[in-house]
């Protein structure tokens, strides 16, 4: 059986196998062909779960301290300080006297130099520090005390930055390697 070529180029009997007929005027008519509803997948709705409330507590508390609070550290050590502006003028490291704890004058210079340039001669400080050497300790306690300073009075900040007094020093000991004696240093080399 021969087949009719149509104006577009294909079968009528192939159309109409697929689905589509050949009407007289060349036209295409289409069945429309129902498919069922595809359930989408995911996750399913969050349900919002109402819990009853709580009673809050109505007051909260705010603990206001009496003093200034900083923290300095050099190398491996570390100096907490507490400034007291309403107690008298002293220092106090470690339960000790300054000249106790520090007795030459270069670490006790290098403890009261951010006091000197701020000019700030009032006030109590209570120091802890631990780890380090006794000069890294000095110059940490130097930064927690200036660090307290200027949070005493931030129009000190000028003068204390343009001091050095409120850069950290990031200097600390390099790590040793494995194959190295120290963090660089080689074992000798004998050449025979």
């Amino acid at each position: 059986m021969p087949t009719k070529k149509s104006a577009k180029g294909g079968s009528a009997l192939r159309r109409q196998s697929y689905g589509a007929s050949a009407t007289s005027g060349g036209e295409k008519t289409i069945k429309s062909v129902k498919r069922p509803a595809v359930k989408k997948r995911g996750r399913p709705k969050k349900k919002e779960i109402v819990l009853p409330e709580k009673e809050q507590k109505a007051e909260k508390i705010i603990v206001k301290r009496d003093y200034l609070f900083a923290v300095g550290r050099r190398k491996s050590a570390i100096a907490r300080i507490r400034f007291y502006s309403k107690k008298e003028n002293g220092m106090e490291i470690n339960s000790k006297q300054l000249s106790e704890f520090f007795p030459t004058q270069a670490l006790q210079r290098i403890v009261q130099l951010p006091q000197e340039v701020a000019g700030v001669k009032n006030g109590y400080l209570s120091i802890k520090t631990n780890g380090g050497g006794k000069k890294g300790q000095a110059e940490g306690i130097s930064l927690g005390i200036a660090r307290v300073l200027e949070k005493y009075d931030p129009n000190l900040r000028a003068q204390l930055k343009k001091a050095g007094l409120l850069r950290r020093d990031a200097r600390v000991k390099e790590r040793k390697k494995y194959g190295l004696k120290r963090a660089r240093r080689a074992p000798q080399w004998q050449k025979r």
